[in-house]
Order: C-alpha cells, then sequence, then structure tokens
C-alpha cells in the first residue's frame, strides 16, 4: 500500500531522531563501543557489566572495575584509570578531561571523584569515566598555569559524610586557602585562609575538623567543620630556618584513627606526631634517609611514605617505607622519583605514582607487595618480599586513589 507524503515525512523524522539518541547513548560512555566523552581513546574492561546490561541492544554498558587506580595528570589536563592487575591488560585503560595540571584527587563511596586542578575542582564519574562539572575556586590564585608552583587546588579531602570536599587552593606568592565545597550543589560554600602552598588536606575521622598541611609555612591550619575556624599548629622538627628556600618543610600527612593525632614524615630521618587539640609535636625516629613526600595508612595502621630521593650528599636514593604501628620499619628501594601513595583495599599492595613535583618524574606507577611471605625478619633487605613492578599510567601521575 502507497503511503501518504504526510506518512513519510513523519516516518523519516522518526528514524533520524533515533539515530541521533542512539548516537548520544554511544558517546556518554568509554566503552569499547567508540572514544571517551573528552575524545580520548579507551580500551573497556570486559568485565563486569552494569547492572541491567545484557546481550541484547547496541551494546553493554560497562563499569570500572573495584580495585582499578585513578591518578592525577599533572603533566596534561587529564585523569587516567588504571588497572593494576597482572596480565596483558595491565596499564592504562581510560582518559578523561579533568583541568589544567590535576594535582590531588579523592573519591566518595558513590563513585565520584574531585579533582584539584589549577582551575577548578573537577567532579568526575568513575562508573562512566565523564566529567560532570568543574567548580571554580572563589579564590583568586592568578593567572591558570601548569609546573610546582602553580596557583589552584592542591590538596583534596572529603567529609566522612560525603556531603562536603575541602581542597586547599595555593595562592603563589602569598597564604593559600581551604575551600568547603557543598557535594550537592557543587558550590563553594565557604573559605578559610590557611598556609603557604597547601601540599595536603586531610579530615579527622569524625568530620569535625580539617587539617591543612602548609608546605612554604611550617605548619597544620587546623579548621573546624561547624565554625570554619582556623588554629595555626607550627611542625618545624628542624626548625624554620631558610624559610622558603628550606628543604625542612611539611609535606604531606595522615591522620592516625586511634587518637586523632596527624603523622608528618620528615626527611626519612623523623616522625612528627601532631596532637591538632594541643598543638604539641613529638617525634619518632624514622630510618629511610631520604627526602620524604607522599603518605598513606594502610587498614591495619601501617603507615606507608614515599622518598622521592637525596637532597644532600649523604641522603638515601628514593624508597617506600613500610612502618607498622609500632615502629618497626622496612624500607623498600624504588627506582627513581615517585610521589604520592595509596594502597589496595586488603592493604596488601601499595601503588606509588612516579609523577614527582620536580624533575626526574616519570610516567607511571610502582607496585609494591606489602605482604610477607618470606622470612618476615623485617630487616629491609628485601627477603622474603617480591620485587617492586613499574607499568604504566598517566602524564606525570600525582595524586592517586584506588575505587
Amino acid at each position: 500500500m502507497a503511503l501518504g507524503a504526510g506518512t513519510v515525512r513523519r516516518v523519516a523524522l522518526a528514524l533520524a531522531v533515533a539515530a541521533v539518541l542512539a548516537g548520544c547513548a554511544t558517546d556518554s560512555t568509554t566503552g569499547a563501543a567508540g572514544p571517551a566523552a573528552d575524545g580520548t581513546a579507551s580500551r573497556a574492561p570486559e568485565e563486569p557489566r552494569a547492572a541491567g546490561s545484557g546481550p541484547a541492544g547496541p551494546g553493554p554498558a560497562v563499569t570500572t572495575p573495584r580495585g582499578t587506580l585513578l591518578v592525577a595528570d599533572f603533566g596534561g589536563d587529564t585523569v587516567t584509570f588504571v588497572d593494576p592487575r597482572p596480565g596483558e591488560g595491565r596499564g592504562p585503560i581510560a582518559t578523561v578531561k579533568a583541568g589544567t595540571a590535576p594535582y590531588g584527587l579523592v573519591v566518595g563511596k558513590d563513585g565520584r571523584a574531585w579533582v584539584a586542578t589549577a582551575e577548578g575542582v573537577a567532579v568526575i564519574d568513575t562508573a562512566t569515566r565523564t566529567r560532570l562539572a568543574l567548580v571554580p575556586y572563589e579564590t583568586e590564585s592568578g593567572p591558570v598555569t601548569t609546573g610546582e608552583y602553580r596557583g589552584g587546588g592542591m590538596g583534596i579531602a572529603l567529609a566522612p559524610d560525603g556531603r562536603h570536599v575541602y581542597v586547599g587552593v595555593n595562592v603563589p606568592g602569598g597564604n593559600g586557602t581551604l575551600e568547603v565545597i557543598d557535594t550537592a550543589t557543587r558550590e563553594v560554600t565557604g573559605t578559610v585562609p590557611v598556609g603557604r602552598r597547601p601540599f595536603d588536606v586531610d579530615v579527622s575521622p569524625d568530620g569535625g575538623e580539617v587539617y591543612a598541611t602548609g608546605h612554604d609555612s611550617f605548619d597544620v591550619t587546623v579548621v573546624d567543620t561547624t565554625t570554619l575556624e582556623p588554629r595555626r599548629r607550627e611542625v618545624a622538627p628542624y626548625g624554620t630556618e631558610g624559610g622558603l628556600g628550606s628543604w625542612l618543610k611539611p609535606h604531606y600527612a595522615v591522620v592516625r584513627p586511634a587518637d586523632g593525632k596527624l603523622l608528618l614524615p620528615f626527611e626519612g630521618e623523623r616522625l612528627a606526631v601532631l596532637d591538632p587539640r594541643t598543638g604539641k609535636v613529638t617525634t619518632e625516629r624514622m630510618t629511610a634517609d631520604t627526602h620524604q613526600h607522599g603518605a598513606a595508612l594502610a587498614p591495619d595502621g601501617t603507615l606507608l611514605v614515599v622518598g622521592t630521593g637525596p637532597i644532600a650528599a649523604d641522603d638515601e636514593d628514593p624508597s617506600l617505607t613500610v612502618r607498622s604501628p609500632d615502629g618497626k620499619e622496612r624500607v623498600v628501594p624504588l627506582e627513581g622519583p615517585h610521589e604520592d601513595v595509596a594502597v589496595s583495599e586488603d592493604g596488601r599492595t601499595a601503588y606509588v605514582t612516579g609523577g614527582f613535583t620536580r624533575d626526574g618524574y616519570w610516567n607511571g606507577i610502582t607496585v609494591v607487595d606489602l605482604h610477607d611471605d618470606g622470612d618476615g625478619d623485617g630487616d629491609g633487605d628485601g627477603d622474603g618480599y617480591s620485587a617492586p613492578v613499574r607499568i604504566d599510567a598517566g602524564e606525570r601521575p600525582l595524586g592517586i586513589a584506588v575505587l
């Protein structure tokens, strides 16, 4: 039966709309069916599939497997998803646009990552591997640039209840600020003055306080999350001589859940233990004897600290310190400088980024086995432990999280 002209036009229009919608559905993910949302190539893992997906339709939706690594590409404007599992697919699996010179990042229980870039905090959906938003800073930190001393976000942390993100914003030549972002509205709801170059931001276990580590001001600023009232705590176990030119300054910290104190490693020689309530600092001996940056805690309380390498003639080379809660240390040699560290959910593996804030970086991650499968003497000679393994990652990876 012949169709009228009006019917033909309606059918053609319906087919065109269907084609457009199909194209949008394919482009919204970074699966094997097409490029990522930002136009970059992506290899999607076969397992697992998203809930409700199946063989029917244009292609199954893909989720990012548990245990995937997310790294901030300080040398680019992206974050990279990395599969750390041994095998043929080990390495980068997707890259997503974030913003200029990403530094720190944190991932919430909802799978959304918050990435501190030079121009704002990027919100990344790690399931679909897409950028949802870029939250601009309230703080004026100068032109958007790259490099070690660029302005913009550095350390970043998420409240335990997931309602707020706290980001340390560097202002070149002056003191920084801590900005508070409402995760529901994705808007900055408060700013607090903190120290210079806030390398790291941490939150107390109960969410009542935020700690911004000021690298160039030898301090930690304690911020009450209800009143946003700041209190400065000096942390300078070597003193403050040399000022901005000193190497002996705080970099990264972790909060010890047992007592709420902050652990700040210095030079592989001293561990500064700060009581944020009183400001009292005690020191414990460390053994790596190397310039130290990134730090993380394993689930059992083991402290992991990245040694970037020598700054003086008698310093030791790059390493990862594995320090048990009783103070015993194993020092794992690393090949070349590294910056930050994250630990697997089961506490058996550490992932150390090779980006580094200064020269000497490389584009990968070192995987370190933390499990004692040998003599167990903990003497640091490497007996009984698997050798570290290097895998490819993004472009100058700094911040890292395990999904």
